[in-house]
């Protein structure tokens, strides 16, 4: 366990790190659902704090753009023309492969 002593030196410390009422830095200050300001402090450079919007700015280029309406839109691969093309090449050629077998007389007709 550590002193008493120990431990108050290790508070005092805190203090000036800490996000209390008397922080001098600047807050947040967005609407939260309490309709109460955000004390959280603001990110650099920006007005809020990284939950209210102070991190991204989303994409800038018309790429960058594109690519994200690519991804809103595709949840998976699954369902993607792309794989149902695929699946579809597929079962044509084994469709093929199974009528070339029953016409060698490798397998049973229907």
């Amino acid at each position: 366990m550590l002193a008493k002593d120990h431990i108050a030196t290790l508070i005092e410390a805190g203090k000036a790190t800490r996000l209390g009422p008397n922080w001098p830095g600047k807050r947040c200050l967005a609407k939260t659902r309490r309709a109460t300001l955000c004390q959280k402090p603001a990110i650099r450079g920006r007005g809020w704090c990284q939950l209210h919007g102070g991190r991204s700015t989303g994409p800038r280029t018309a790429e960058g753009r594109a690519r994200v309406i690519v991804a809103a839109h595709t949840k998976h691969g699954r369902r993607s023309k792309a794989y149902i093309e695929k699946g579809k090449a597929i079962r044509k050629e084994l469709k093929q492969i199974i009528l070339e077998c029953q016409r060698a007389g490798l397998l049973p007709d229907k």
